[in-house]
């Protein structure tokens, strides 16, 4: 279209050189003009357009989260029209696609849109890229194209509120309070170790701090510790092929809520997994990337990776500790985990948990509760630790792994559903 208008001035200008009417010479005059405004101001249009969005990065399993663009132009100039297009996983599309709009903007005008996203299933998603087209009124030249860069939601696990866990009263969370109320004696100092969020501002050690330039706490020695530490199974082999996707978002699940649980209860609450957070990945070359369909962080299988030692891999454990800050670290780590084929359990829960404090409480949670599942949280408890096993796949003879359990010192649980999660919600009462 450019090349017929340019065409269209040169006959012009002939006519009118021609016939030496000045009307032709003033029609010519004009579209030399258009001509060249255009060429100079449809390239420019996007230099001095800011466009940035606001919106909670952080959201609970079905919370609605409003998103808004803010659009200013900062030139004086006006933009003709404007085309947003925002690309959006489908998994937070909330009756709609998205942002699509087109719109026009005088200078210095400031323009606001809203739209909204849910997330129906957890994960670390991207929210865009943002596609923007402009251009001249008449088609002369073709669109001007730019992009605003993508940004990130996490959506957590959904939660099953627990009002009280069913489980023994020397375990932290028990339906009698413990008695031993050993947490850490400041009698007998131990260390020091890198502050935490959820430490206290009074077991700082401001002398040490002051000369690492690091900030660090005291650590004192436990006659008992009532911490607990959720170590979640994530490797693939563990799970039924049929149920495999479905069992693996259930232990999630169930992982998110005890924590919630503990945390609501004061009780100091980790989590160690041998499963892959995405986003750790990304560290390694291609280690992950966001899937196109589904908008979603997602990692390559391990055995692609072609890594000497497969425990880097691993997302890091996160310590036991409380208050609300912590729970949101774990939930946030909990929304990104991904299954695949890592370290058995039976391989992995020892040597994952010997930096654990003697008497921590381990909640387990694993597919079933085989002789060799079994036989590891034996070796747990005769290390010092106070495993619980959660089985989340169905197992009709799962009396049989109970008993076994009893033998050898812990307990087991079969929870397959949200019903088999009705007793730990009822309120009991403490037995004397």
């Amino acid at each position: 279209l450019m090349g017929q208008f340019t065409g269209l001035i040169i006959i012009l200008l002939f006519f009118a050189f021609l016939l030496r009417v000045d009307f032709i010479f003033y029609i010519a005059y004009v579209c030399i003009g258009m001509y060249a405004w255009v060429r100079w101001r449809t390239p420019r249009q996007l230099e001095k357009l800011r466009v940035g969005r606001s919106y909670a990065h952080n959201a609970f399993w079905g919370e609605e989260i409003p998103i808004i663009v803010h659009i200013e132009n900062q030139s004086r100039l006006p933009i003709p029209w404007l085309q947003l297009t925002e690309s959006l996983a489908t998994a937070l599309r909330s009756g709609s696609d998205g942002l699509n709009r087109i719109t026009s903007l005088t200078g210095r005008e400031t323009a606001v849109y809203r739209y909204t996203i849910r997330g129906w299933q957890r994960g670390y998603y991207r929210i865009g890229p943002m596609r923007l087209a402009t251009g001249d009124l008449f088609g002369f030249l073709p669109e001007v194209r730019g992009s605003v860069t993508a940004e990130y939601v996490t959506i957590y696990p959904r939660i099953t509120p627990l009002t009280k866990l069913g489980l023994p009263s020397r375990l932290p969370f028990g339906t009698i309070g413990s008695r031993q109320r050993l947490f850490e004696d400041p009698a007998r100092p131990m260390g020091v170790r890198d502050f935490r969020s959820g430490d206290s501002i009074r077991q700082i050690n401001w002398k040490t701090s002051a000369h690492t330039r690091n900030l660090v706490v005291k650590t004192f020695e436990p006659a008992i510790s009532l911490e607990t530490a959720v170590l979640l199974d994530l490797h693939t082999a563990t799970y039924t092929r049929q149920t495999r996707y479905s069992a693996g978002e259930w232990a999630i699940e169930v992982a998110a809520s005890l924590a919630a649980h503990l945390t609501d209860r004061r009780q100091a609450v980790g989590l160690i997994t041998n499963g892959i957070d995405p986003l750790h990945l990304l560290n390694h070359a291609a280690g992950a990337q966001f899937d196109v369909e589904s908008g979603r962080l997602l990692t390559k299988r391990v055995q692609d990776l072609h890594v000497d030692n497969i425990h880097t891999l691993l997302a890091p454990a996160i310590p036991p500790g409380n208050g609300r800050t912590h729970l949101m670290k774990l939930l946030q780590r909990l929304a990104r985990l991904e299954m695949d084929e890592t370290i058995p359990l039976t391989q992995w829960a020892v040597p994952a948990c010997s930096h654990l404090s003697w008497g921590v409480t381990l909640l387990v949670i694993s597919a079933r509760g085989d002789i060799a599942t079994c036989q590891t949280l034996h070796r747990l408890v005769r290390s010092g630790f106070n495993p619980v096993l959660i089985a989340i796949e169905p197992d009709y003879n799962f009396g049989e792994v109970r008993e076994r359990a009893r033998r050898l010192g812990f307990l087991a649980f079969n929870i397959v559903d949200t019903k088999d999660l009705d007793p730990w919600r009822i309120p009991q009462q403490a037995k004397p």
